[in-house]
């Protein structure tokens, strides 16, 4: 039985689609119920090898408003929200001291 329920689980989350699953520190919770998180994407130099950090800020959901500035989130793509919002908080991993 215990099998059945995890190929059900299974086949909830192909029809979903994958959503990608993100982690960064929140650096503004100025508006209502959104934060802004940067994240920070490494990268390889295709011909001299260096990596390379290049940071991208997100707004993200944050129904309950529960996250401070310098925390850090693990945040979860979602169908539009907004014209800017396509990101949901889905936990808070760190918080800030």
């Amino acid at each position: 039985m215990s099998e059945a329920t995890v190929n059900d689980n299974a086949a909830v989350k192909n029809e979903k689609g994958a959503r990608k699953v993100r982690s960064g520190y929140v650096v503004s919770t100025k508006m209502n119920k959104t934060i802004v998180v940067e994240l920070e994407d490494r990268k390889q130099h295709a011909l001299y090898g260096k990596i390379m950090r290049r940071n991208s800020r997100v707004k993200v959901h944050d129904e309950n408003e529960t996250a401070g500035v310098g925390d850090r989130v693990r945040i979860e793509e979602t169908r539009p929200l907004s014209k800017d919002k396509h990101f949901r908080l889905t936990e808070i991993i760190e918080k800030a001291r």
